[in-house]
């Protein structure tokens, strides 16, 4: 029934049974008033309102006892116990509208508050409520309702971020089902979806089920996967659930259990420990309201030792809402009051009653100021013991935080802080706020918590549920390639290369996964991949196995693990023999690289000849001979088979650089002549994916595969072009056929089934060009399934140990092809590869005849005779002849023998030593004859 019909149908039960005679006259006019009566609503015998009442109490009496606040009023307390009970909380709030009412504060039930807000928006009274948290009491819907605590918003908030922290994925809610529980549990799936969360299952129970209908509920929760639960259910009743899950041993170790703010109120309020009532929450997570550790809050808790009509030794937070509740109403007054206006109620001509009816809605008043009055309160702006009162634009109390308790022993403590601001922090808010820490992942922190079972370690949050009904996982039933995966007549009905890797995968984890394996297809054709995606993401099946190409669009529908196989698109045409020639010795050099090569032999034999001429006999004797040994020798070295011997130093310095350049010559000619040999020649003109778009041939594709959309929609290609080979016996003929007969001219496919086909075709095709795409096989689950990071582990760790090659080589472990297609222009040598060789050889030739003709030059200023007496007396001395004048040529000279040349040097030192002795000897005869003459 909608609240507002139930809302109209209370008042006229209510009125139809006080039987109040109906007044005639529209108006009260303005009376000034000693009191000013204010209504408090809610259940007295309960955990918020043991709490509540005293606090409301307390504040009345503050505010009738300072005399600076509403101009020598006093506030009149109307109090009515609304019992637990909708119906009996409505009429007690009607009851309180009669008694003109200038606000009420309460109620503290959601499910009230959302009634009687129609009725204050009726008569303009503004409700104050301290406990009603339902986010649904919006400010548009209901403009005289004002919450002074913290909505179930971002309480639910705060669960979605410590859910988030803990990197669980899934919930299950268990919450009475009422205006209280079905809104905050609707805004804690609106919290969860912002962080990719969600919540699994909602159980819920009517308020008031007997324990056997909580029973039921959570043994059938328990069949369940999550193991993550949210308890968001009233105080009075709510530790009967943790009872019930004590005895069906829910709360051991696995199991994680977070209690919105009801079970701290619960505790907080509650005159001693329990230990029965203790040992039931160890290990629970709790939220509380945060209210600053101020002054104020410290007087207040010295305030409440001495109050006389506590009903607890101890309060909770809602005390102290309340408690500011009445001091917001009693400021807004004063101000109301000093600015002249009086307190005022008039007849509403939309309640008078009509027709005669027996409904006496007139007794019904407005209260003229109603709006003035609102409109104060959600200005105000004071700091109370709760904190700061101040609403934002929607009416909300400003910085709403929480405290994150961990119950374990006798109590609680504090693992951390939630803020609006800055999150999930170990902070205070106000210090947060204070050192502007905003909120971000790297900003998360918490202190440990010990989890149900006495341990630290943070659980999984799900298990593999436990109600006997196995994964149902869909195996693409293939015609072509059956290694992968096809039917099989063995117990799981499925077998090939992917069913083992999942298999040994689900073998590594540390829980049994019960699964049934159904085939997906009719086994005539290869079914569309794609399509078996969206059935997954659908929740047609749990999760996907086989040969399935993880790709962009797929990852946004489905999770995937990590890839247990690379793939990537590649192109495949056909290849014929190359014929070897009768010249196909010529073919691995480039006829630069020959003539660079040839030329090289004859200079460096040349270079030899030089530096080898005047000290090695083997290099003399007539031009036709030296000529003859120039060109023997220059080209056995290619051989190594020369036999002339090197005696000069710079001689044997060239030979050895080289006969290396020969030896890096002859291995590359013997290694490019053995490929071209070999090799296998392209029959079309395809080089590549490039060239296969540009080219207007028939292209091939697997049935099934994404390579089809692949085409379509990236690479523009015509369908027209494109042909679905179904089996592989297709993919051989319409290779063979060619374009020209009908088939096509290449296929294009993922390398896996490429290396498959090419093996068991001998070879007869290649691959050309690069892989134009970098992708991977994986196993597709639900969204945000747990599994799917369990098996990614698992299969890293096959990765790890090699048995994901040992299963690669049991099914896939066949001769292999090369990669590529070789051309014979791309195994010819060209003179780039060596010209570094060729330009060391060359430098050291040069510097060695350098060295040698600047050596002979100094022997030949050294001999350089100057006459026919200073020649040799050798008649086959080449110079000059004895007897004659002509001097010895540079070009003869350097023809010498170096050991003639040697002797020459020798003895023209020896007679020019003996002529210089001479000489002195006739000096001094001469100066004796002098002497001895007469003067």
């Amino acid at each position: 029934m909608d609240s507002h019909v139930l809302a109209r149908a209370v008042v006229c039960i209510f009125l139809l049974c006080m039987q109040v005679p109906v007044e005639v006259g529209g108006r009260i006019g303005s009376v000034k008033l000693d009191v000013v009566n204010v209504g408090a609503l809610f259940t007295v015998n309960s955990a918020i309102g043991r709490s509540v009442k005293p606090a409301i109490m307390a504040a009345v009496d503050d505010v009738n006892s300072d005399s600076g606040i509403l101009q020598r009023r006093r506030l009149n307390l109307i109090m009515s116990d609304t019992n637990c009970s909708g119906f009996l909380g409505t009429i007690e709030a009607l009851q309180l509208m009669v008694d003109d009412v200038v606000a009420a504060i309460g109620p503290q039930s959601s499910g009230i508050a959302h009634v009687i807000s129609h009725v204050v928006n009726e008569l303009h009274v503004p409700l104050l409520s301290f406990g009603a948290t339902d986010p649904t009491l919006s400010a548009l819907q209901f403009p005289y309702f004002l919450r002074t605590t913290q909505s179930d918003y971002f309480q639910m908030q705060a669960i979605a971020d410590l859910v988030e922290y803990y990197k669980w994925r899934e919930v299950i809610a268990i919450f009475v089902d009422d205006d209280y529980g079905r809104s905050g549990i609707s805004a804690l799936g609106d919290a969860l979806a912002k962080n990719r969360a969600s919540i699994s299952y909602k159980a819920a129970f009517t308020p008031g089920a007997p324990t056997s209908d909580i029973n039921d509920l959570l043994d059938g929760v328990n069949l369940m996967e999550s193991r993550v639960y949210v308890v968001h259910v009233n105080p009075d009743t709510g530790l009967r659930v943790f009872d019930v899950a004590k005895r069906l041993g829910m709360m051991s170790t696995s199991y994680v259990w977070i209690a919105t703010d009801w079970l701290c109120s619960v505790m907080d309020s509650s005159e001693t420990v329990d230990p029965e009532k203790m040992d039931l929450l160890q290990g629970v997570v709790a939220l509380r309201h945060y209210t600053p550790d101020t002054d104020l809050k410290k007087s207040f808790s010295d305030r409440w030792k001495k109050i006389k009509e506590k009903e607890s030794l101890n309060f909770n937070s809602y005390a102290l809402y309340a408690y500011d509740s009445v001091w917001l109403l009693a400021r807004a007054l004063d101000v109301l009051l000093s600015e002249g206006d009086n307190i005022s109620f008039s007849y509403d001509h939309k309640l008078r009653d009509t027709n005669g009816s027996s409904l006496h809605l007139s007794t019904l008043r407005r209260f003229d100021q109603g709006d003035k009055l609102l409109q104060i309160l959600t200005t105000m702006n004071f700091t109370g013991r709760s904190g700061q009162i101040k609403f934002d634009l929607e009416r909300n109390l400003i910085n709403p935080a929480f405290e994150i308790l961990n119950i374990g022993g006798t109590g609680s403590r504090r693992i951390g802080y939630w803020s609006n601001h800055s999150g999930l922090s170990v902070t205070t808010p106000e210090t947060s706020s204070m050192e502007n820490v905003t909120k971000s992942a790297n900003n998360q922190h918490l202190y440990d918590v010990i989890w149900p079972g006495e341990t630290i370690k943070v659980p999984r949050g799900w298990v593999f549920p436990n109600n006997g009904k196995p994964l149902q996982i869909a195996v693409p039933y293939r015609v072509t390639y059956k290694e992968f995966v096809t039917k099989d007549k063995g117990p799981m009905g499925v077998k090939g290369y992917c069913i083992d890797v999942f298999e040994a995968a689900v073998d590594l984890l540390p829980y049994p996964v019960p699964r049934t394996y159904i085939l997906y297809g009719n086994g005539e054709r290869n079914p569309s991949f794609s399509n078996l995606v969206y059935d997954v993401s659908q929740h047609k099946y749990d999760a996907a196995v086989g040969d399935i190409t993880i790709v962009t669009n797929r990852t946004r529908i489905v999770d995937f693990t990590q890839p247990y196989m690379e793939s990537g698109l590649v192109v495949v045409v056909p290849v014929k023999r190359v014929k070897s020639s009768a010249w196909a010795f010529l073919k691995p050099f480039s006829w630069e690289m020959w003539f660079v090569t040839g030329a090289f032999f004859l200079f460096v034999g040349s270079v030899v000849w030089i530096l080898e001429h005047r000290t090695n006999n083997e290099f003399r004797g007539s031009p036709r001979q030296q000529l003859i040994t120039v060109f023997w020798f220059s080209f056995s070295t290619m051989f190594f088979a020369h036999r002339e011997n090197t005696v000069s130093t710079l001689g044997r310095l060239v030979l050895i650089l080289w006969l290396f350049v020969v030896l890096i010559i002859n291995s590359s000619y013997t290694a490019s002549l053995t490929s071209i040999l070999t090799v296998q020649q392209l029959s079309s003109q395809i080089e590549g994916i490039d060239s296969l778009v540009s080219n207007n041939v028939p292209i091939g594709v697997q049935d099934g595969s994404f390579a089809l959309n692949y085409l379509i929609d990236e690479l523009n290609i015509a369908v027209s072009r494109i042909k679905i080979l179904k089996t592989q016996d297709e993919y051989l003929n319409e290779l063979l056929k060619g374009p020209k007969k009908g088939g096509v001219a290449a296929i294009v496919d993922e390398l896996p089934y490429i290396q498959l086909f090419l093996s068991n075709v001998n070879c007869e095709f290649k691959t050309v060009g690069q892989e134009f795409t970098r992708s991977g096989w994986g196993f597709a689950f639900q969204r945000d399934s747990p599994l799917a990071v369990d098996l990614s582990t698992a299969i890293l760790q096959l990765s790890e140990n090699g048995d994901l090659q040992r299963i690669h080589d049991k099914w896939l472990s066949k001769d292999t092809c090369s990669a590529q297609s070789n051309q014979v222009d791309d195994n010819r040598l060209s003179l780039n590869s060596f010209w570094g060789l060729f330009l060391i050889c060359g430098i050291a030739c040069f510097v060695s005849l350098i060295v040698f003709f600047c050596r002979v030059y100094c022997q030949y200023l050294r001999y350089a005779p100057e006459d026919a007496d200073d020649g040799l007396e050798d008649p086959e001395s080449v110079g000059c002849v004895k007897g004659t004048s002509r001097t010895t040529s540079f070009k003869d000279f350097v023809d010498k023998k170096e050991t003639d040349i040697k002797e020459m040097l020798r003895r023209k030192s020896n007679d020019s030593r003996r002529e210089s002795r001479d000489g002195k000897q006739q000096t001094s005869q001469n100066s004796d004859v002098q002497l001895s003459s007469p003067s």
